[in-house]
């Protein structure tokens, strides 16, 4: 059972030994990416965290925001610790074998405002006893999975870092538990003395280091009778060992913004079945193999945050306790009675995206889409709303914080309508309820519900009239038997047609999705998307006619349809010949010599519109091949910035490999070569591998739109 892995340029070429849930000769695919962090603990915007350096005990584990979030993992062969996980200390990093302790600073503590904390007095005692660096020898990202394979002395150790986001699946994509595996063989046949010892900080639950906190453990014992707890069918009886972390204030929803992270509920760290052993003292969670050759065991990371998310006055339950009946240790014991079919099922999945990314766009698409996935899903929160009805709410990471942001939502969607399109109307849902309610009254839709993870209204001080009108219509026309879903808002729908009706075509000085470049007066990629938005109201229109036929409504429908459907055929001519600037079309309707990514047109080949010309896209293409840079293509002729989801929305355009590879290999090219070491960012430099601002977003969910 043999496994391919990423392998750095600094490591020797070397196979690596599977875990025993993989099955025979089945191998999991090679993303030869490096990404600019590597996601391990993915659950949502708060318990978000990643490995930041080329190996993964070169640092301290983060989180997206760049805070500390510390993990550590040590496998002891033969009384020799070696670390594979995390850096004992910012003073200490890891530079490989025969490191040298150091002294910490001494630092206040959250507890007693004394002496380290905790976490740096684990760390001070542990890096005088471990001395070595388990020697990395490969990794690799897939869709659900990060891979990570070591040599430990005389053994090897692959460890796995998975979250089972399956997407239509909303049990699972609400779950708020990850799992760790970890895999050991011996390599010189012999058999070796092995434990495993994970450890985690306080600093997963506080949002600084100041708070005061509480740490424990204990063991659940398993349920005494077969049936169902919690909701949850009871499929095995084994119990629960774990740690935990929660603040002492508990202030539920008690704070918002962007640079912000949890500090109510608690964090788990937890292991199923016998052999593992709690420390709460120092949040480590222990497993002694004995004297093996080989052998296999996961633990699981897991947050409880009580409430989730504030929406006028109502506080909602995450999706996965929606009737407030569930505990945490429901939630884990299910994840551990799941462990190993979920392990073959993301497997498959992470094989299934990456073959179909790659015949559509090459193994560099599919390299991108796999190291995009995770981060697209998780910057997101599943809530019961106050109806029950499913909220999907996205946070706007590293930009402002907004929730719900529907220009965060339009560049992300292709995800969604690709795997779940339920959860494409979960995220419409919070802004229709909230247009409809009377809250918002304007002629357009809201620009966000707040300030995460509080939603009680629009806090971002701009509209984007235009912009926000288009994304609400072209959204809600891509949902599969959308004459369904929108005949429900037909009302509001209508309203917003009417507003681009009138002032779609030419907008005046606004902001539009692009909001970092400032305002624009007649931008023409705004007003192909409001001219998109018409057409594609005209077909919903239609589909409305069928289903009141039945009421004798029908012809109103059918005139609403043919209004718009003309309007935006007549709009989409006059585009063409106001927007030309010979060979490619302008910025703006009033400037000659300037030019702009047109990633809006794709709307017309999504949606059958048939409103432009072929002409108006090749023409287009064939521009963006000739001024598009080393790192990509700039959004438009004013600066060297570009968004690197537009790019591939523009590529998706493309009716030839050979340009959509063009397009897109630049972008590869700075994920591969970034010096920065985050999260992927989306706002970046064209002609250096810099990125500006904007990252760990959920607008990367924007690469999937070749795939649909």
């Amino acid at each position: 059972m043999i496994r391919a892995a990423r392998l750095f340029p600094a490591f020797p070429a070397v196979l690596i030994i599977a875990s025993c849930l993989v099955q025979d000769n089945e191998a999991v695919e090679v993303n030869n990416l490096r990404p600019s962090a590597w996601p391990l603990i993915t659950i949502d915007p708060y318990t978000n965290c990643w490995a930041l350096g080329d190996t993964l005990c070169s640092t301290t584990t983060k989180h997206w925001t760049g805070k500390d979030m510390p993990l550590t993992g040590i496998l002891t062969v033969d009384g020799i610790p070696y670390r594979f996980l995390g850096a004992p200390s910012h003073s200490m990093p890891c530079t490989g074998q025969q490191e040298v302790a150091e002294p910490l600073q001494k630092s206040a503590s959250p507890a007693d405002g004394e002496g380290p904390t905790k976490w740096e007095g684990l760390l001070q005692g542990f890096a005088t006893s471990c001395e070595r660096c388990a020697e990395q020898k490969g990794a690799n990202v897939q869709a659900m999975n990060t891979y990570f394979s070591f040599e430990c002395g005389p053994v090897a150790l692959d460890v796995t870092f998975t979250a089972t986001l399956f997407l239509a699946d909303f049990e699972l994509v609400s779950r708020p538990v990850n799992y760790i595996s970890t895999s050991v063989q011996s390599l010189d046949g012999a058999r070796h003395e092995i434990s495993l010892r994970i450890l985690a900080s306080e600093l997963w639950s506080l949002n600084t280091p100041d708070q005061d906190y509480e740490c424990g453990s204990g063991t659940t014992p398993a349920p005494r009778h077969k049936g169902r707890a919690g909701g949850y069918p009871i499929r095995h009886s084994v119990p629960l060992t774990w740690v935990r972390a929660g603040s002492k204030d508990q202030n539920v929803l008690g704070r918002k913004g962007d640079d912000v992270r949890i500090d109510w509920g608690w964090f788990y760290l937890a292991g199923s079945g016998k052999g593992w052993r709690a420390d709460g003292e120092t949040m480590a969670l222990e497993r002694d193999f004995g004297r093996i050759r080989s052998g296999n065991a996961f633990a699981m990371v897991a947050y409880d945050d009580v409430r989730s998310i504030r929406y006028f006055g109502e506080d909602l339950y995450p999706w996965w306790n929606r009737g407030g009946n569930r505990t945490i240790f429901d939630a884990l014991r299910a994840a551990a009675a799941d462990y190993k079919s979920l392990m073959n099922r993301s497997r498959a999945f992470d094989r299934a995206l990456y073959d179909e990314a790659k015949e559509r766009g090459g193994t560099r698409y599919a390299d991108l889409c796999a190291v995009a996935y995770r981060q697209a899903v998780t910057a997101h929160k599943l809530v019961a709303g106050p109806d029950g009805e499913p909220f999907w709410f996205s946070k706007e990471n590293n930009s402002n914080g907004s929730i719900g942001t529907v220009d965060v939502t339009y560049p992300s969607f292709p995800i969604f309508r690709k795997y779940s399109p339920r959860l494409l109307e979960a995220m419409l849902n919070p802004i229709f309820n909230y247009s409809e309610s009377g809250r918002w009254t304007k002629p357009f839709p809201a620009h966000d519900l707040g300030t995460y993870p509080i939603a009680e209204g629009q806090t971002y001080p701009y509209d984007m009239p235009v912009e926000e009108a288009g994304n609400m219509i072209l959204l809600t026309a891509i949902i599969p038997s959308a004459e369904g879903y929108s005949w429900r808002h037909r009302e509001t729908l209508t309203r917003w047609a009417e507003y681009l009706l009138q002032f779609g075509y030419n907008p005046d000085n606004q902001l539009c999705t692009d909001d970092f470049a400032g305002r624009l007066a007649h931008n023409v990629n705004l007003s192909a998307k409001a001219i998109c938005a018409l057409g594609a109201f005209g077909q919903m229109a239609a589909g409305w006619a069928e289903i009141a036929a039945c009421k004798d409504e029908g012809d109103s429908y059918r005139e609403l349809a043919a209004k718009f459907t003309s309007a935006a055929r007549e709009m989409a001519a006059r585009w063409v010949v106001d927007a030309s600037d010979g060979d490619h079309y302008r910025l703006t309707f009033d400037q000659e010599g300037t030019w702009s990514q047109k990633y809006n047109l794709v709307w017309d080949k999504l949606l059958g519109l048939d409103l432009f010309p072929e002409s108006v896209i090749r023409t287009e293409l064939d521009w963006y091949l000739k001024v598009q840079n080393r790192y990509g293509l700039p959004l438009d002729s004013r600066r060297a910035y570009t968004k690197i989801d537009w790019i591939l929305w523009t590529a998706s355009m493309a009716e030839d490999r050979e340009t959509f590879e063009a397009l897109v290999s630049p972008v590869w090219d700075f994920e591969n070569e970034t010096i920065d070491r985050v999260p992927m960012g989306d706002w970046v430099w064209t002609d250096k591998p810099e990125h500006l601002k904007m990252i760990a977003r959920s607008v990367v969910g924007g690469f999937f739109l070749p795939l649909l």
